[in-house]
């Protein structure tokens, strides 16, 4: 039977909740994102040692030139490399920080990591490795594993520089390339740098006092220590936990924790929404059936997806603004009461499940979709400590400390999150005439597609401000490598050694993307996080494209149809 539809008056008081909530939330944490700190230096740099390559090889510092250097091993750098060598660039250079290729991959090999995004369009450039996932959703191991065999496929560790940190990219007018610096006394030359270090990649701690007076063991969820857990977590069988954070990475922790650890302690500030997850092994048959270039169908899927029906589009045509977001909300509204419903049908502990019900719009978080998370409160050694938006503000000797109440863990884990987004996350970038990349962008951002700046020659930018915004990552990514990679075979078949922004094209980004923002006041209803910047004000140019992925990839080949115009050819 269809369901009997609901007055706007029950709409208007959930939005009411939601406001509230997240009024709650801003009074206690009103300082916004400087309520981390990704500077994990003197008794915090223990949370940034990579765990997982302890012996770093020596090496003699580099003074050599390459065509192409990445700052970064991820999939960025990795699909772009990829279609480099298919135009024929052979000097590529990848500098990680970590000890191998893969980022997120390589550092988040925490118990349960997976990706939520399907593997046949998350991972990428299966058709060219002949590579068919082995699940429906990659777990870590896979994903890692992909991004090596990417490297070795494209012959990428050959220039490869491991364990190295760049400190700072300069350009010089007099020789036209790049000067990359690093923590290994490298000075490398490049005529072309891609900053590809990733939109989550710099661990953050939420700066909590006492942290350091904590006597037990700690570390980020980036950083784990299996030496310390066992690999099957086995060593926690006589240990408490503490888990700071109920976001992507603590969701898919808790449920492998609380199969070992003697007791867990969940701390929560703001609850993430859960949904299903429908995961099964690849059937092999399918998998076998598959035609070479089956990935690159499904990707224009994905693009077309975003090409409304034309019927659709006159009946919204016809809809006045405010009945079209009255429609969104309330249909969004829908959407999280259902989340509501499954976590009352799971938890059996009912003020549990109150706390683990989340109160904004679908997409204020990033969504979660996991089938042990909710299950696992349901177990007497799992105990979720609700801060109602307060947090945790203090931990003492024995552990995390809430309304007075000491928390006693013997291993303390930090589910904090990353910086987002950030173009120079160790670096720093200066420009033609000294100008610093950090100063430029202090007026607002500055790009054309996300991936050009004018005043910085040669150097391309992925996964930054001003791009578009997908769930799956992968998908924009490989557009803006295409990008990235068309562009550099331009310079080289032309016979010329750089290509900049016009200052006009970056003006037209600029106004695009103002455009596209700020068409509701979602960022300002939202619950704080860091889809918008923890509840600050930004200005309207300092985001994602909000124009749609469709229009997003067809304003790529627009302007590399208009080379002549949009750049500055040397």
């Amino acid at each position: 039977m269809p369901r009997t539809p609901k007055p706007q008056t029950y709409y208007d008081d959930i939005k009411r909740k939601f406001a509230e909530e997240r009024d709650l939330r801003l009074s206690y944490r009103p300082q916004g994102t400087q309520q981390y700190t990704s500077d994990l230096d003197g008794e915090l740099q223990k949370y940034a040692i990579d765990p997982y390559s302890p012996d770093v090889p020596s090496r003699d510092p580099l003074n050599d030139t390459v065509e192409v250097l990445f700052i970064g091993g991820g999939f960025s750098a990795l699909l772009t490399s990829a279609r480099l060598r298919e135009k024929g660039v052979e000097s590529i250079r990848i500098v990680e920080r970590g000890g191998d290729v893969g980022g997120t991959g390589y550092w988040n090999r925490y118990p349960g990591a997976a990706c939520d995004v399907v593997a046949y369009d998350y991972l990428p450039l299966l058709d060219e490795l002949d590579y068919v996932p082995v699940r429906h959703y990659s777990q870590g191991p896979e994903i890692f594993g992909h991004c090596q065999a990417i490297a070795k496929k494209y012959d990428l560790y050959r220039l490869a520089v491991f364990h190295t940190t760049i400190t700072e990219t300069r350009w010089s007018e007099a020789d036209r390339l790049w000067h990359v610096r690093t923590d290994r006394g490298d000075h490398m030359r490049a005529q072309f740098v891609i900053c590809a270090n990733g939109t989550l990649s710099k661990p953050k701690l939420s700066k909590i006092d006492g942290m350091t007076s904590f006597r037990g063991y700690s570390f980020h969820t980036s950083r784990w220590d299996y030496q310390w857990t066992g690999q099957q977590l086995e060593k926690l069988a006589d240990k408490r936990v503490g888990i700071i954070g109920t976001g992507a990475s603590a969701v898919q922790i808790v449920p492998e924790v609380a199969k070992t650890a003697k007791e867990l302690f969940v701390f929560q500030r703001t609850p993430s929404s859960i949904d299903v997850r429908d995961d099964w092994p690849t059937d092999p048959n399918w998998a076998r059936k598959l035609e070479p270039g089956w990935q690159a169908k499904r990707r224009e899927k994905v693009l077309a997806a975003f090409e409304r029906d034309p019927k659709l589009v006159a009946k919204l045509a016809a809809m006045s603004p405010e009945e079209k977001l009255r429609q969104q909300e309330n249909g969004n509204i829908d959407y999280m009461m259902r989340i509501h419903s499954r976590i009352d049908s799971i938890v059996k502990d009912k003020a549990t499940a109150d706390a683990l019900k989340p109160w904004y719009m679908f997409m204020c978080k990033r969504p979660c979709f996991h089938n042990e998370y909710l299950p696992s409160y349901n177990l007497p050694t799992v105990h979720l400590v609700d801060t109602r938006g307060k947090g945790i503000t203090q931990i003492a000797e024995e552990g995390p400390v809430f309304e007075g109440k000491v928390y006693p863990v013997d291993l303390l884990i930090y589910a904090t999150g990353f910086e987002v987004q950030k173009t120079g996350i160790y670096n720093t970038i200066i420009g033609r005439d000294g100008q610093n990349l950090e100063d430029k962008y202090a007026n607002g951002v500055r790009t054309v597609l996300g991936i050009h700046t004018a005043g910085y020659p040669n150097l391309f930018i992925m996964g930054g401000y001003q791009a578009s915004f997908q769930f799956n990552l992968t998908d924009m990514l490989q557009t803006q490598g295409d990008h990235i990679a068309a562009c550099i075979d331009h310079v080289r078949r032309k016979g010329l050694s750089m290509i900049e922004p016009t200052d006009d094209a970056e003006q037209w980004w600029v106004d695009e993307v103002i455009k596209h923002r700020g068409k509701t006041g979602r960022n300002q209803e939202c619950t704080p996080g860091y889809y918008n910047f923890e509840g600050e004000s930004n200005r309207r140019q300092d985001g994602n494209y909000n124009g749609g992925f469709r229009q997003y990839f067809d304003h790529q080949g627009e302007v590399r149809a208009r080379m002549e115009e949009n750049f500055i050819l040397g």
